[in-house]
């Protein structure tokens, strides 16, 4: 058992340097770190931290007890999720921490939590940083997560996030910090007040793009857009002033996969949708010192622009009702039926020397018999590139493209160079292919993988395209004049 032991030591060591662990809490660390791997006894030395990777010293210990069968490897997860759960600091010490770098600049905070959660091997970074990625000519950010599930039916999608047996009540309510039911040991939160209320921030163990996290109302209350929400995003953003952060859609099928908790997702990364311009300016004769336009974006969206919080939200909210009662047969849009409410507006704020930047994504979750997954969703000849739903990330300029890609597009490009046909168990992606083909009359590896790119680019603009309510940035402001605004 001395090589488990040793694997032990070198993850002690590892906690000493990285993690904070005590000297005076090391013994019954190491006794609990017995305990979870099966061992009565002790047969180490101690050591030095040898300056490798958590994931290797990981890997080593898993290896170890499996050589000696030890029935933990057969749980790999969940064992080294225990043992680094063991040797991080407990909630409150990580919590009076991030105060602690708080008090000197929310960004000094955030970095802090962020290389903790990494170092904890609770944000799997280097999985992430191995996910394929790249930012497109048109502007679009393309990414494959190799990390994460599939999953394309939105039915599936919701019960993937939820939990049986009432406890937790989600997977994103606070009970989760420590819960070994679905390996979140390593999960640390902290505390925030937004709107008056408790709400918590963590980041994302599997997170799309840097330092996504999500901040989360402490109590488990159904998604919802109003003006307090808009309020509470603009919090967040005083208190963060470095981060963006959005609220998806409170609506099956374009809205986020966790509906029946309040959450909201943010980051430390500057999205394509936030440089976008506006390229139809527009005022309110109500709110003179607020800016306004619609978005020249592949999507449906308009920007309202404030230095006052209240003015800004009250004028969202004009916004928001509007569009929440608009309907346009002409053109699809059904605000409610028989089925529910079916429009809903995705805010997302930055704070600039122009004050508050809100950016509200119209959306709308309408179904049809020709497009019985959403009108205004992905339609079914991209579904073979993006099927799943198209949600506050995506419709902000950042899209997340499903691991199976990874194999699938390397068979398509070695077709390319090769001139042969798709295969037969390829033939969903011929649409892809043709479109890859009128690119040039041959291809080398590289050229083909670059092809590839602007395809998948082209593929991810024309999504948006269809999530799009209004076809014309003119219609566009034709609706937000509706509401009141003017040209």
């Amino acid at each position: 058992m001395s090589k488990v032991c040793d694997a032990l030591d070198a993850l002690i060591a590892y906690a000493r340097v990285k993690l904070g662990l005590s000297a005076r809490n090391e013994t019954y660390v190491r006794n609990t770190l017995l305990d979870l791997v099966g061992l009565e006894s002790y047969e180490g030395a101690g050591r030095e931290y040898d300056g490798r990777s958590v994931t290797a010293l990981l890997k080593d210990l898993v290896d170890a007890c499996a050589r000696e069968g030890l029935p933990a490897a057969e749980t790999p997860e969940r064992l080294t999720d225990s043992v680094m759960g063991a040797l991080m600091l407990p909630p409150e010490a990580v919590e009076e921490a991030f105060a602690a770098h708080l008090a000197v600049s929310s960004e000094e905070a955030t970095k802090w939590l962020y290389s903790y959660s990494v170092l904890s091997d609770y944000v799997k970074k280097e999985k992430l940083d191995a996910n394929p990625r790249f930012t497109a000519d048109n502007g679009l950010i393309v990414t494959i997560n190799r990390a994460k599930p599939e999953f394309r039916d939105p039915k599936k999608a919701v019960s993937g996030n939820s939990v049986k047996g009432g406890y937790p009540k989600c997977t994103i309510c606070r009970e989760n910090e420590g819960f070994f039911g679905r390996n979140k040991r390593t999960l640390r939160t902290v505390t925030l007040e937004l709107g008056g209320e408790q709400w918590f921030w963590q980041f994302s163990p599997y997170g799309y793009f840097h330092e996504h996290g999500i901040a989360v109302n402490a109590r488990h209350i159904p998604m919802h857009v109003d003006r307090g929400t808009f309020v509470k995003l603009m919090q967040f953003v005083d208190t963060f002033p470095h981060y963006f952060i959005g609220c998806n859609a409170a609506l099956p099928r374009i809205g986020g996969s966790v509906l029946a908790h309040d959450h909201f997702q943010g980051g430390g990364e500057v999205l394509p949708l936030h440089t976008a311009k506006i390229s139809l300016p527009l005022h309110h004769p109500d709110f003179p010192d607020v800016e306004a336009g619609v978005l020249d974006w592949f999507g449906t969206a308009v920007r309202i622009i404030g230095k006052d919080a209240a003015r800004v939200a009250d004028c969202c909210e004009v916004v928001r009702g509007a569009w929440e009662k608009y309907e346009n047969k002409a053109l699809g849009i059904i605000p409610a039926d028989a089925d529910g409410v079916h429009s809903a507006v995705s805010p997302t704020v930055v704070k600039t020397a122009r004050g508050y930047e809100m950016n509200l994504i119209l959306r709308n979750n309408i179904t049809s018999g020709q497009y019985p997954d959403g009108v205004f969703h992905a339609h079914p000849e991209f579904h073979v590139i993006k099927k799943e739903s198209i949600g506050l990330i995506e419709a902000q300029g950042l899209f997340i493209l499903p691991g199976r890609l990874t194999e699938q597009l390397a068979v398509i490009e070695d077709c390319l160079v090769g001139g042969t046909p798709l295969p037969e168990d390829y033939q969903e992606f011929s649409m892809i292919y043709a479109e890859l083909q009128a690119m040039a009359p041959s291809f080398t590896k590289e050229t083909a993988h670059e092809a590839v790119k602007r395809e998948l680019a082209s593929v991810c603009e024309r999504i948006l395209g269809n999530t799009a309510v209004f076809p014309t940035q003119e219609e566009t402001a034709q609706f937000m004049q509706k509401a009141g605004f003017i040209r």
